[in-house]
C-alpha cells in the first residue's frame, strides 16, 4: 500500500475523532462557563456588594444594564455566542443581573491591585499613557530646510502596548527621521499603563475619543501619519476616516479585517477565533473569546498574579529582564480585553467598509503589510482591503507570521516606514 493511500484511509477516521473530541471538550467548557457565571455572581455580591452584569443575560436586559452606550455600539457576538447549557435555560433560576455602579475608579477584586497596574487612577484627567519621540532639541516647528515637522501615531495590537513600537521601530529610526518627525506610541484604552475603567464598554467610539483627548487635541495635530498592527489597524482605520483631511498616510500591519455581511459580528468571531482544538493557539484564542467567565478565571490566575509569574519565568529562564511581549500579555483586565475583542474586532467589522470607502475617496495613501505565514489573521484580510481601496499598496512578507512580520526584521521594516512617509509631499 502506497503512503498516499495509507494517509487517505486514515484521514477520515482521524477527522471524525477530532470532531468528536472537540464536541466533548467544548460541551464541558460550556458547562463550566455557566457554572462560573453563577459562582461569580455570588462572589461579586459578597465582596463588592452587588453582582456584576454579564452577557449570559438576554440582549435586551444587558442593553439596559450598560446604560450610556447605544445598542448599536455593542457587538452582537457578545450575545449570540452559542452555549448548549444556556440555551437549555440552565441559568433560569439565577437570572439576576444588575447594572455596574461606581466601577469607574474602583478596582475589581479579581484584577491586579499592584501600584503599576493602578497608576492610571492617580491621573484625574484619565488620559491614555503614551511615549513621545520628540524631534531634535534644535528643531521646533520646522526643520533646517523650512519643512514642517511630521507627526506619526503608532497603535499596537491586542494584548500589547506601546512597547511594541518603542522597542522595535524607535531604536532603528534614521537620524533624518529623528530630526524631523515627532512620534507618538500609544497604550490603547484598557492596555499597558492606560486607564482600565470598569464602566467602559471599550467600543471603537471609546477608543477614538481617548486618542483625540490624549494626543490629537492636546498637541494640536493638524496632520499626521498612522501606523498600526493587528487590532490597532481597525482603530486606525476608524480614526483615519474620522480625520481624513488630516491623514497623510496609514500603514496597516496584519489588519484583521473580515467583511461583516449584514453586520454579522458572530461570523467575524467564528472566522478569527473558531471553536477548534487544533492548532493549540486557535484553541487558546477561542477559549478566551467564547467563554466570558472562564476567561475571567484565566485573568484572575495569570494577570492578577503577574508579578509572581514574572518571577517564576525569570527564574526558569535565568534572565533579569523579560521580553516586552511577555510583560504586555498581562497588562490588561478581563473587562477591557473582553470588550475590546468583541466591540472592536468583531463589532467594528460592520463599520470598516464605510471607513475604507471614505479613505479611498479622500485619496489617503494606504499601505498594507502582511506575513504569508500568519496563522492569527488570514492573508485574505489584506486582500479584502485592496478590494475596497484599489490603490492600496499590499506587500506580502515571505516566511513571516503575525509577529515576525516586524520582530526579527525591525531595521528593514523601519526603513520601509520611512520611505512611505517621505513619499508623501508636505
Amino acid at each position: 500500500m502506497s503512503p498516499q493511500i495509507f494517509s487517505e484511509n486514515w484521514r477520515r477516521p482521524i477527522t471524525i475523532l477530532i470532531s468528536g473530541l472537540s464536541f466533548v471538550v467544548f460541551l464541558i467548557l460550556d458547562f463550566l462557563d455557566n457554572f462560573l457565571c453563577i459562582l461569580y455572581r455570588y462572589i461579586d455580591e459578597l465582596l463588592e456588594g452587588q453582582a456584576s452584569s454579564c452577557y449570559c443575560a438576554s440582549k435586551e436586559e444587558q442593553v439596559r444594564n450598560v446604560g450610556g452606550h447605544g445598542e448599536g455600539e455593542l457587538s452582537e457576538s457578545l450575545y449570540q455566542r452559542k452555549n448548549a447549557f444556556r440555551e437549555m435555560g440552565f441559568l433560569g433560576f439565577a437570572k439576576k443581573s444588575r447594572k455596574i455602579g461606581g466601577g469607574a475608579v474602583v478596582n475589581r477584586w479579581s484584577d491586579c491591585g499592584c501600584e503599576p497596574c493602578l497608576s492610571w487612577m492617580n491621573d484625574c484627567d484619565q488620559k491614555l499613557h503614551f511615549v513621545v519621540g520628540e524631534p531634535s532639541p534644535a528643531i521646533t516647528d520646522q526643520d533646517c530646510r523650512g519643512k514642517p515637522v511630521e507627526n506619526v501615531i503608532f497603535l499596537h495590537g491586542f494584548l500589547c502596548s506601546s512597547s511594541f513600537w518603542t522597542e522595535t521601530v524607535f531604536p532603528n529610526l534614521s537620524g533624518r527621521v529623528n530630526r524631523n518627525y515627532r512620534l507618538f506610541a500609544i497604550d490603547l484604552l484598557g492596555f499597558g499603563r492606560s486607564p482600565k475603567p470598569r464602566d467602559c464598554m471599550y467600543t471603537l467610539k471609546d477608543h477614538l475619543e481617548m486618542i483625540e483627548k490624549s494626543v490629537i487635541c492636546p498637541f494640536q495635530l493638524d496632520s499626521f501619519h498612522l501606523v498600526a498592527h493587528s487590532m490597532g489597524c481597525l482603530i486606525a482605520i476608524a480614526l483615519a476616516a474620522k480625520h481624513s483631511k488630516l491623514i497623510k498616510s496609514i500603514t496597516l500591519v496584519a489588519p484583521p479585517y473580515i467583511p461583516s455581511k449584514d453586520g454579522d459580528s458572530l461570523r467575524v468571531l467564528e472566522k478569527l477565533a473558531g471553536r477548534k482544538l487544533w492548532p493549540p493557539f486557535l484553541f487558546g484564542t477561542s477559549f478566551m473569546s467564547w467563554y466570558e467567565h472562564l476567561g475571567r478565571c484565566f485573568c484572575f490566575l495569570v494577570c492578577r498574579n503577574h508579578r509572581m509569574w514574572e518571577r517564576i519565568v525569570k527564574l526558569l529562564t535565568r534572565r533579569r529582564d523579560l521580553h516586552f511581549m511577555i510583560m504586555d500579555l498581562t497588562r490588561h483586565t478581563h473587562h477591557s480585553a473582553w470588550h475590546t475583542m468583541h466591540n472592536v474586532i468583531c463589532g467594528g467589522a460592520k463599520l470598516m467598509d464605510g471607513y475604507l470607502q471614505v479613505l479611498s475617496k479622500a485619496g489617503v495613501k494606504v499601505v498594507v503589510i502582511h506575513g504569508d505565514k500568519d496563522n492569527v489573521v488570514p492573508l485574505e484580510c489584506s486582500n479584502n482591503i485592496q478590494m475596497i481601496v484599489p490603490n492600496a499598496e499590499v506587500t506580502i512578507i515571505k516566511n513571516a507570521d503575525h509577529s515576525s512580520v516586524l520582530l526579527g526584521r525591525e531595521r528593514d521594516f523601519t526603513r520601509r516606514l520611512e520611505r512611505i512617509w517621505e513619499s508623501i509631499a508636505c
